[in-house]
């Protein structure tokens, strides 16, 4: 259930462009850290390359691109090896979708304790315990 904002410059334009980045993103992510694309939001917003800095020279003058995904996930639930890789596989697939990335491109996995995260109304802990409460009343 995680919550992703991507924030992206790119010279590059397309009619699917938002699309095929909202796509990567959460295939990648259920891919990599098991989340669940149907509870997982994604905002995608685009920067003109000439407003976004990097190395004291904007992307436009550079003729890169670059991108800034934050993503909230409920702490404790994926390794250090599956963000490792999920930051290495964004990378990777972001080129492709969006052009030669400026090597100060970030994403960063933010961890929320799961009594102070959720959707629905719940929060993560409400929901496991509620689920707990379940497989237990099933078992009874």
């Amino acid at each position: 259930m995680p919550l992703i904002t991507v924030s992206y410059a790119s010279s590059r334009q397309s009619l699917s462009l938002k699309a095929d980045i909202a796509n990567a993103v959460s295939e990648l992510t259920a891919k990599i850290l098991h989340k669940d694309p149907r509870v997982t939001a994604i905002i995608v917003k685009s920067v003109d390359a000439s407003d976004w800095f990097a190395g004291g020279q904007s992307l436009a003058e550079q003729k890169l691109a670059s991108y800034w995904i934050d993503i909230h996930v409920t702490e404790g639930t994926n390794t250090k090896d599956e963000k490792a890789a999920y930051l290495a596989a964004m990378f990777k697939r972001m080129a492709d979708i969006i052009g030669p990335l400026h090597p100060e491109t970030y994403l960063h996995v933010d961890e929320v304790k799961g009594d102070a995260y959720g959707f629905g109304g719940l929060t993560q802990e409400r929901r496991y315990i509620a689920g707990k409460l379940e497989v237990a009343l099933q078992a009874a």
